[in-house]
């Protein structure tokens, strides 16, 4: 199988398809919503008929690849099925985190074997370099014909199979949405508050990169609660108290430190890292008593 068709071919599409040409397999054919941005993708990628049509552009892959928003996939899928394609031995992958392969029944009906193929990574822009798909997880599920390929295109990528049922897609993606946007809005918060001391944003984000970094490192080698430090986990009322008062001028941030702090308190419970009194005392302090 090396003839693909890419349905969608916005950020995670010509990254994908850029990434799966320079491995052997060929971009018969790509869409998007406006053929303008079909031809810059087909630039990107480098072959490939660029169109805005779906179904003329499944016509040409063996595999196609659906990379569309979650809400246009069930209807774009329908379409496929009742195209005239014969999808008897072909395969169709959706490229979404949250849905699972049961959006694309219409055309397993119709014959083809069907999966759900969500990279594990973050796209920012349609020229993406293929190292990106490189040592990252690939949540996968589906029948076993499209699990089988969906394996050896992993592997050829560089990166790692992570089998799930359909029942805990929507669990894998709300982790995987906390892990990367919501990380972003912490450091939006987190740079937002020394914006207010008279740094600029690009300044104070260097000023807290090497803070990241670091407690990125010290996850990686121990874990998320071995890594875990601050006030909360020293039973520091007093610095959590001062954080709370200099919040209390920003509303949204106080609410979501008291929120965040209030996990931190579950994981210092949990493996029993302060008394209960500390644990006491902490807690109603973030619950306003």
């Amino acid at each position: 199988m090396k003839d693909i068709s890419i349905i969608g071919a916005g950020r995670l599409g010509t990254s994908l398809g850029l990434a799966l040409s320079k491995k052997g397999y060929r971009i018969r054919a790509l869409s998007c919503r406006t053929l303008s941005s079909a031809e810059e993708s087909r630039q990107i990628i480098g072959e490939g008929i660029a169109s805005t049509d779906n179904i003329e552009t499944a016509r040409h892959g063996q595999l196609t690849l659906i990379c569309l928003p979650d809400e246009e996939i069930s209807k774009v899928a329908r379409a496929l099925a009742n195209s005239g394609i014969d999808w008897q031995k072909k395969w169709v992958f959706h490229c979404s985190g949250l849905l699972s392969s049961d959006e694309l029944k219409p055309l397993k009906a119709r014959g083809a074997w069907t999966a759900s193929f969500h990279p594990l990574q973050s796209f920012a822009q349609k020229k993406t370099s293929p190292k990106q798909f490189e040592t990252i997880y690939f949540g996968v599920e589906g029948c076993g014909q499209a699990l089988t390929l969906a394996k050896t295109i992993i592997e050829q990528l560089g990166g790692y199979l992570l089998l799930l049922q359909t029942k805990d897609k929507v669990l894998y993606h709300t982790s995987c949405s906390i892990a990367s946007n919501y990380l972003v809005v912490l450091l939006d918060m987190a740079t937002s508050l020394l914006k207010q001391i008279g740094l600029e944003e690009k300044e104070a984000f260097h000023i807290l990169l090497p803070l990241i970094k670091g407690t990125l490192h010290n996850v990686k080698k121990l874990n998320t609660r071995e890594a875990l430090s601050g006030p909360i986990i020293r039973g520091d009322q007093k610095s959590v108290q001062k954080h709370l008062e200099a919040l209390r001028g920003f509303p949204s941030l106080h609410e979501t430190y008291r929120q965040l702090a209030r996990q931190a308190l579950e994981i210092a419970k949990r493996d029993k890292k302060l008394i209960f009194s500390k644990i006491r005392v902490l807690k109603d302090l973030l619950e306003g008593k």
